[in-house]
């Protein structure tokens, strides 16, 4: 398994009570691949330096996460296809 991080951007037509049921796709996503995510932030709603898909701000995340490589091409594919998250940067750490 290998370490990744991933910052994520949750679309602001979520609500912020549903946040948490958003964040918890993206997890399942995760373990799902047989992954665990050691740690994970969120760093509130923050203005987007440009517009994305007609949104200005979005409700940004960064997880730490161990993953095998072809699990993160899946991971990757869910995100594309995931209505919540607007855009996602996932980036293997270490080596």
């Amino acid at each position: 398994m290998r370490d990744y991080e991933l910052v994520f951007i949750v679309s602001p037509e979520v609500a912020e009570e549903k946040l948490p049921a958003a964040v918890e796709k993206v997890t399942q996503f995760i373990t799902a691949g047989g992954g665990t995510v050691t740690d994970l932030q969120q760093w509130g709603k923050r203005k987007l330096a440009y517009p994305i898909r007609r949104f200005n701000e979005g409700s940004y995340f960064v997880a730490q996460l161990k993953l095998e490589p072809k699990a993160a091409k899946e991971l990757e594919r869910g995100l594309r296809l995931s209505e919540e998250v607007i855009r996602h940067l996932l980036v293997r750490v270490g080596e």
